[in-house]
């Protein structure tokens, strides 16, 4: 019987005990161990696929989506695991942004097994994120990321990187203590006795101010990897010294990390505070987009000023969860799919061009199209993405995030009018950043002696990866209910608290 598999348990753990074997690969030539380590991302997200299509577009029951074994009993620590629409989606996200930076990594020479091992510790721990119940647990793999991408940071990275590593690691850590005291402040307070598990959670009720304060903890938390103004500084430092296939990792899946959170933690169990919170999160995500394309637009780094371009982005992510509307909601959601294949697709494709020009400075490039027309088209349409263009996943997004606070009851019109104003600010703001970006790095006459003939235009790897991941960004562009109707039912059970207002 299917029901008899244990998929959830099999998919959290395959990369990490996959990864072991990589000390045994021979350690001349690397080719070996990229084979092997994309072999197992691959087989890895063909049980995730299985998975989607049998349960969520099928109806078939006989997929076990929830698994449960006692670990620890004396204070409830269970492995509990499950699949529901709204951590589906990120799990797909997770599966298929980690196979294609193991394709951006191929040209990683130096110390490729720890490199591709802490790849597949991350993707265990990331795809355990999403499918945790037990809050015990969430927090151990929110911990797992940790030191693997600290590391990836320290020996893959630029100038900078121990100052850039040693700035994430402080971040994340700090703000790793808040969830840590939240969590075990929801699980032994009260006379239940103590309990991690998300559902038993669920129906426990605090004192308005108690909950209040869990609520705050577990948001600093996450708002260091949203990340959420003023807590991220630590991002455009990592993204500028990593290496970016470890940037299509951060982009992609780790600041989703703390959108997901938000909505599963902070407004499923804490309804009652999220209402009080909810407009200083639409208030910081309008600022947010406006502030980061501000400051996006000063840089003459290329991998800052999409580091800061997915600040922007994250802003939508803020206010589409502080709207208290199934529409916003909806929107948030789409927006950390959508911007996490853009965000990916456009730090690998700085990646592909540093490898050629040895250079991330705007200033130092120029008129490299007719050098690069791969390059230069593939750039141009993942940069009509992020600036969301009508037909691609960010319109989409962005559009529902700003129905969800024009038809939110929650507010009043003078600060629907403020939060638009500003909102439409950031949005002129955007297309202005990237094309100005555009036009410096391949437009005009050749500056350095970085632009020249013989560079190299983007190869079969390169150009396979990219229409990848071109492919779902305009799928949901063109029909968003392919992943919408995923969570629906989930959307509607988190809202409910929140449909009437106060």
């Amino acid at each position: 019987m299917m029901s008899n598999i244990p998929w959830l348990t099999i998919i959290v753990l395959f990369p990490i005990l996959a990864s072991l074997l990589l000390p045994t690969l021979p350690s001349k030539g690397s080719k070996i161990v990229k084979w092997y380590t994309l072999g197992i991302c691959i087989l890895e997200f063909l049980p995730i696929i299985y998975i989607f299509y049998r349960h969520f577009h099928i109806q078939d029951e006989s997929v076990q989506l929830i698994e449960n074994y006692s670990l620890v009993n004396f204070i409830n620590f269970h492995w509990s695991l499950g699949i529901d629409g709204l951590s589906m989606g990120l799990i797909l996200l997770t599966g298929f942004i980690t196979t294609s930076a193991t394709l951006a990594a191929w040209p990683v020479t130096r110390n490729t097994r720890l490199f591709y091992f802490l790849m597949l510790v991350m993707y265990s721990g990331q795809i355990g994120l999403f499918a945790s119940r037990d809050i015990s647990l969430f927090f151990l793999m929110w911990e797992l990321e940790l030191i693997p991408i600290y590391l990836l940071i320290c020996m893959w990275g630029g100038k900078r990187r121990l100052y850039s590593a040693t700035k994430f690691i402080l971040y994340t850590a700090g703000g790793s203590i808040f969830l840590l005291v939240g969590a075990l402040t929801m699980s032994f307070y009260g006379t239940e006795g103590p309990s991690f598990d998300i559902r038993d959670l669920t129906s426990r009720s605090y004192p308005i101010s108690i909950e209040i304060l869990i609520y705050l903890g577990f948001l600093i938390a996450y708002a260091v990897k949203l990340p959420i103004l003023p807590f991220h500084t630590w991002l455009p430092d990592t993204h500028g010294e990593a290496h970016y296939s470890t940037c299509m990792l951060l982009a992609g899946i780790l600041l989703k990390m703390g959108g997901y959170g938000l909505i599963r933690i902070n407004m499923k169990l804490l309804s009652h505070a999220h209402p009080t919170f909810a407009p200083w999160l639409v208030l910081f995500g309008t600022v947010q987009i406006a502030y980061a394309s501000l400051i996006s637009l000063s840089q003459r780094n290329l991998k800052r000023r999409v580091a800061y371009s997915s600040i922007s982005h994250m802003g939508f992510v803020i206010i589409g969860i502080g709207s208290l509307t199934d529409t916003g909601l909806n929107g948030a959601i789409l927006q950390m799919i959508s911007h996490g294949l853009i965000g990916a697709a456009l730090f690998f494709l700085a990646g592909t061009l540093y490898d050629r020009t040895r250079t991330l400075s705007i200033n130092r490039l120029g008129g490299i199209a007719t050098t690069m027309p791969r390059i230069f088209t593939m750039f141009s349409v993942f940069a009509m993405a992020s600036l969301a263009l009508p037909g691609m996943s960010g319109f989409v997004s962005e559009l529902l995030v700003f129905l969800g606070i024009v038809n939110s009851q929650h507010y009043s019109l003078i600060f629907k009018v403020s939060v638009m104003v500003v909102g439409a600010l950031g949005i002129i703001l955007t297309p202005v950043y990237l094309l100005s970006m555009l036009r410096r790095i391949f437009y005009g006459y050749k500056i350095s002696n970085h632009s020249n003939p013989s560079l190299i235009d983007s190869g079969p790897r390169e150009i396979s990866t990219l229409i990848c991941i071109l492919l779902p960004i305009l799928g949901m562009g063109l029909y968003p209910n392919m992943v919408l109707l995923i969570w629906e039912n989930e959307i509607v059970s988190i809202t409910i608290p929140y449909s009437l207002p106060k």
